[in-house]
């Protein structure tokens, strides 16, 4: 299911549907194979963490889970309004444009 996603890591998004449905958070990493991201500061589920080296804790650990891309939408830095992915070509470069105001991403 080798499928293209419409975020890149670094691109700030809004979670549009689920528990953490109008939060805003940066894209720390993409699975295009999958189809899912991993959003900053959302989706937090508990993991039980073992110590691994000795002296070192264990314990339960709060982090980030991966959701699906369709789930969120990208936020332009222009407009600062969640907004769809335009491409436009610039010379010999493709480039991604904002729906809504038009600049490039």
């Amino acid at each position: 299911m080798n499928q293209k996603v419409h975020v890149k890591t670094g691109d700030t998004v809004i979670i549009l549907s689920g528990k953490d449905r109008g939060k805003e958070g940066k894209v720390l990493a993409v699975s295009p194979k999958e189809g899912k991201l991993i959003v900053e500061g959302c989706n937090l589920v508990t993991k039980h963490v073992r110590p691994r080296r000795m002296g070192e804790q264990g314990g339960i650990v709060k982090a980030e889970g991966a959701m699906y891309a369709c789930k969120v939408q990208l936020v332009c830095p222009h407009c600062s309004k969640a907004t769809r992915i335009a491409h436009d070509v610039d010379g010999d470069k493709k480039v991604r444009v904002c729906k809504k105001c038009g600049k490039s991403l």
